[in-house]
């Protein structure tokens, strides 16, 4: 993706940094020249206030108010030599001298200049329109006369004991004098913006550090790109993607992460709290081995787990943990290994016909065709190959029957004997046959291994299932239960210790176990399912050495429908529809 920048070949940060320098230096700059401009008027009105004070003071000067009666009465104003010397001359000085001010002009009702600090400008009329003062009000002004810019005050000069305006006084201080006080107030105030200016670039570039640190350096684009692929590719895989930031919260928790723990999104919680698997958290331990994946039940499924460090640079980001599902794939094993287990049964049986076949074969080639229909009856009763589990025809259920028939020729390969209980009775059908397969597949495997690392002379595993129709003809409970003639937990073993094998990783396996191998998972993954379904997983008795073995007993609700098949048929599933057949030995699975 093309970056487009404001201004091309500088980075987002030092964008960022002169654009904040540029703020901060017309923030001050704005502020000093306000601050100056307010100063300067404060000044300004201060000088208007003070001319006036002394324009007030002089015009209520009773000689000053005598002297310009009597010379507003005369037809015309004395020569400019005999005001010069006069006593307003003097009384207007005196008050100049005394104040610093710039002038102080005193008038006739005409505005001639009476006094003025220019000899020459007496007798003249005055620069400034004078008409307000002389019409009795008090003003103050700005502006520009004979003697320079000033700011000052008019005051009207009353007649002795009367009312009559006569003449007035004007008093000005001169600007200069207000910027030179002014370059004295700005010092401080230059002062004041130079640290406020140095106080805004070291923000500035302090902010500008902890934005690069914030963003490991990456430019917007940059960002608003990983953001997208982010979004496409936490959302897009069924992988669990768990993120754990250095603080030790959840950063990152996608969909597929909530489905397979089966949590809500834990985003932003504190991940050593997190209601997930103490053994996922485990993981992200400070002293964990880093990218060993680890197998888990969690949710009802088996997880192969793996954690890594995040690392940018040299910073540490904290943790991402990988979430795979294996639960479909270990069912799917456990499918195909019964597939296997019938195909050998199969094959077992082509075997014994063939020989069944060169029997017959036999006693036709010698002349003996009775002998041969008396072995044909034989065989039309008992079938071609015992059926390998006693009893079998107590299920009705031919996914039962398949399976177990399967488990059978297994177990009868390893020299254990799997037979029905005789309290097993099984009326309906099968509708959850994977959930089925998963628990007594689990039980029957581990007790066979159990049977076969027994003591005992007789090795055999008995099983027995029954299913408890549902209310109103709705869903039954299939109920399980599986012994051996093993040695059992082990001695001593009580109810709190027998909980002990339904904790992930417990095995009985002499062999060791491998990473991936899913071994120390089948009860675990056995009591989730079972729980999730509303029943459970246990042990009913712990066994003892000699024999007979551990019992466990399993409660599957919601697993069969009442069956629709007469006494002594069963039903077969095929790619088609359902049919039904006798029940014989002929039907061997």
């Amino acid at each position: 993706m093309k970056r487009r920048t404001a201004l091309p070949g500088l980075r987002f940060s030092t964008q960022t940094l002169l654009l904040q320098l540029g703020v901060v230096v017309l923030v001050v700059l704005l502020s000093g020249a306000v601050h100056a401009w307010l100063t300067y008027d404060r000044l300004g009105r201060e000088a208007e206030n003070q001319a006036l004070t002394l324009a007030r003071t002089v015009a209520s000067d009773p000689s000053v108010r005598a002297d310009v009666a009597s010379i507003s009465a005369l037809p015309a104003a004395p020569p400019a030599a005999e005001l010069l010397a006069g006593p307003l001359m003097a009384a207007a000085e005196g008050a100049r001298s005394r104040t610093g001010a710039l002038f102080v002009v005193i008038t006739d009702e005409t505005g001639i200049r009476l006094a003025h600090p220019d000899a020459d400008r007496l007798g003249e009329k005055v620069s400034t329109d004078p008409s307000e003062a002389l019409a009795g009000k008090e003003v103050t002004t700005r502006n520009t006369g004979t003697l320079g810019p000033s700011a000052g005050a008019k005051v009207p000069v009353f007649g002795p004991d009367s009312t009559k305006v006569v003449g007035e006084v004007s008093v000005g201080y001169s600007t200069e004098t207000i910027s030179q006080s002014l370059a004295r107030d700005i010092v401080p105030i230059a002062a004041t913006a130079a640290g406020a200016l140095l106080a805004g670039v070291l923000a500035s570039f302090l902010l500008r550090r902890r934005l690069q640190r914030l963003t490991l350096g990456l430019e917007p684009e940059e960002i608003s790109t990983l953001v997208h692929d982010q979004v496409a590719v936490l959302q897009g895989v069924d992988d669990g993607v768990v993120g754990v930031a250095a603080d030790g919260r959840v950063s990152v928790f996608n969909a597929a992460a909530q489905r397979l723990l089966d949590v809500p999104d834990l985003t932003g919680t504190a991940w050593s709290t997190a209601p997930v698997p103490a053994q996922l958290r485990a993981m992200t331990r400070a002293d964990a081995a880093e990218g060993d994946a680890v197998e888990l039940v969690a949710g009802g499924r088996v997880l192969v787990v793996s954690a890594r460090k995040a690392l940018h640079g040299r910073e540490d980001l904290g943790w991402v943990v990988m979430l795979r599902d294996r639960t479909e794939l270990q069912q799917l094993t456990r499918q195909l290994d019964a597939v296997g287990t019938m195909s050998a049964a199969l094959r077992a049986q082509r075997h014994e016909f063939a020989n069944q076949l060169h029997t017959i074969a036999g006693f036709m080639s010698i002349g003996q065709p009775q002998q041969a229909r008396d072995y044909l009856a034989k065989l039309a009763g008992t079938g071609p190959l015992a059926f390998p589990v006693d009893q079998a025809e107590l299920l009705q259920d031919p996914y039962l029957q398949a399976f177990l028939g399967a488990k059978g020729v297994e177990a009868d390969e390893r020299g254990v004997s799997l037979r029905l209980g005789p309290e097993s009775v099984v009326r309906g059908h099968v509708t959850e046959p994977q959930d089925v397969t998963t628990v007594l597949g689990n039980l029957i495997d581990n007790a066979v291994n159990a049977a076969v690392a027994g003591s005992a002379a007789e090795r055999w595993v008995e099983v027995e299932v029954l299913d408890e129709p549902g209310a109103d003809g709705g869903p039954g409970t299939l109920h399980i239960v599986v012994a051996d003639s093993g040695d059992g937990l082990g001695a001593g073993v009580g109810a709190a210790g027998a909980e002990a094998v339904f904790a992930e990783g417990y095995t009985t396996s002499e062999r060791p176990a491998r990473a991936g191998g899913g071994q120390g998972l089948g009860l675990a993954l056995s009591r989730q399912l079972a729980r999730r379904r509303g029943g459970d997983v246990r042990v009913l008795d712990p066994g003892s050495a000699g024999g007979p073995g551990a019992v466990f007993v399993a409660t599957l609700p919601g697993t069969t429908l009442p069956g629709t098949t007469e006494p002594g048929t069963t039903r077969r599933q095929t790619t088609g529809p359902l049919t039904t057949e006798p029940i014989g030995r002929d039907n061997d699975v």
